[in-house]
């Protein structure tokens, strides 16, 4: 049925495509989950009147992720090209893009995971302080825990992005669904293969919400 919908579509290519996205995107997302927390652990720590307060640290390491979240992915794919051939050993396929996916995504990921840390009820923080708390057990036991929620739902919606930067990855190369739809689609005159893409990657869009969605409620015991 679906080859008489849509003739000019080739199903193995979709299916192939559409798993080089979800690699992609999988991968990624957890590159920027580990990086995001990291960078934003940092900003919030370094913030005035946190636990490691240091103006310095915190201007540098917001400077980087503001620079970050202000290039365009695609000019930031064409950027991290020497970086990415030195890395990978290619600036093509799917492996290629991942460089460029995590240090796009990561930086907006750190602030949202710093919105979510800085909804932390203070008076928890200062009471695991005043019990003589270490700083590393209030990260691990009352900051990532309280924040998880959030921290969960900011994944999520960036994991979501990251599926729109695999397709625009895919113009100069990378594979997935976006390379499929330009090089077969586009480029072919062929609006089947096309709109078959956008349908693939809608609905993985829909499948990470769900996922993320379920784990934000079970993560949830408010």
């Amino acid at each position: 049925m679906f080859e008489t919908l849509f003739p000019n579509v080739v199903m193995e290519d979709m299916w192939v495509a559409t798993l080089e996205t979800l690699y992609m995107t999988i991968i990624a997302g957890i590159g920027t989950f580990v990086l995001g927390i990291l960078l934003g652990l940092l900003l919030f720590l370094t913030d005035q009147g946190n636990l490691w307060e240091n103006k310095f640290i915190n201007f540098i390491t917001g400077l980087v992720v503001n620079v970050f979240r202000a290039i365009p992915f695609i000019i930031l794919i064409l950027l991290l090209f020497p970086f990415t051939d030195f890395l990978m050993g290619t600036i093509r396929g799917w492996k290629a893009a991942l460089p460029a996916l995590i240090i796009g995504a990561a930086p907006f990921y750190a602030r949202l995971v710093e919105i979510g840390l800085k909804e932390v009820d203070k008076g928890v923080i200062e009471a695991a302080k005043s019990m003589g708390a270490k700083a590393s057990t209030i990260i691990f036991k009352v900051l990532l825990p309280e924040s998880m929620p959030a921290i969960i739902s900011g994944i999520t919606v960036t994991t979501i992005s990251l599926v729109g930067y695999t397709a625009m990855a895919g113009v100069i190369g990378a594979g997935g669904l976006g390379d499929l739809a330009y090089m077969k689609g586009f480029q072919s005159w062929n609006f089947d293969v096309v709109f078959v893409c956008t349908v693939f990657i809608v609905i993985l869009v829909f499948i990470f919400q769900f996922i993320g969605d379920m784990l934000s409620k079970a993560i949830d015991k408010r």
